[in-house]
């Protein structure tokens, strides 16, 4: 029995994108022809529709799919999840963590929510300070939570590959919103992600 994956892509954007991807691959002066480039406008086409699904997704919608009334009042923490996104700069890979907190306010959130909220805003040509605002307010907006707090830890390709050629620079973006806005909470959530 042979293994067989199953992906969708609409086969419209990939007939588009496949152009493209032949027409830069052929300006920067490769063979769309040669072996191990015949197959490359597709895998790309299919690889940049991947990267950019959270286009077609709602972020409230997936957390509002699994709020529960709980009482519970203290610290709701989710750290290292992993990041990987494009920069709209250059379309260069940015990857690293982000580290979420929430104090609820009578409801909490299906914990694998939180992660996949991440995944639909990287999901997108971003940039790190706007991921960090997008994710901060989606939660904010969803749970109306006593407060929210969003670090964001990322390695920009765009940085390591070219330009300044920094391959160790780490970039740390952070939102507060709420009660982690005052200081005795705020610094408790960056104790406990540090």
């Amino acid at each position: 029995m042979s293994y067989t994956k199953k992906e969708t892509y609409n086969t419209k954007v990939t007939d588009t994108l496949k152009k493209h991807y032949s027409t830069i691959i052929k300006t920067l002066g490769e063979d769309v022809k040669r072996e191990g480039l015949i197959k490359t406008p597709e895998r790309a086409s299919k690889a940049m529709q991947f990267l950019t699904q959270g286009y077609n997704q709602d972020p409230v919608k997936i957390m509002r799919n699994a709020i529960f009334n709980e009482e519970y009042d203290s610290m709701v923490l989710v750290k290292d999840i992993e990041l990987y996104s494009l920069c709209e700069h250059h379309m260069l890979p940015f990857f690293g963590k982000v580290h979420i907190a929430y104090i609820p306010n009578g409801k909490i959130v299906g914990l694998s929510k939180i992660p996949r909220i991440v995944d639909v805003f990287a999901r997108r040509l971003q940039v790190q300070e706007r991921l960090t605002e997008q994710i901060l307010e989606c939660i904010d907006t969803s749970l109306k939570p006593q407060g929210v707090a969003v670090v964001v830890e990322a390695t920009h390709m765009c940085m390591a590959m070219r330009g300044v050629e920094k391959q160790n620079s780490m970039t740390t973006t952070s939102g507060f919103k709420g009660v982690f806005a005052e200081s005795e909470t705020r610094n408790e959530f960056l104790r406990l992600i540090s």
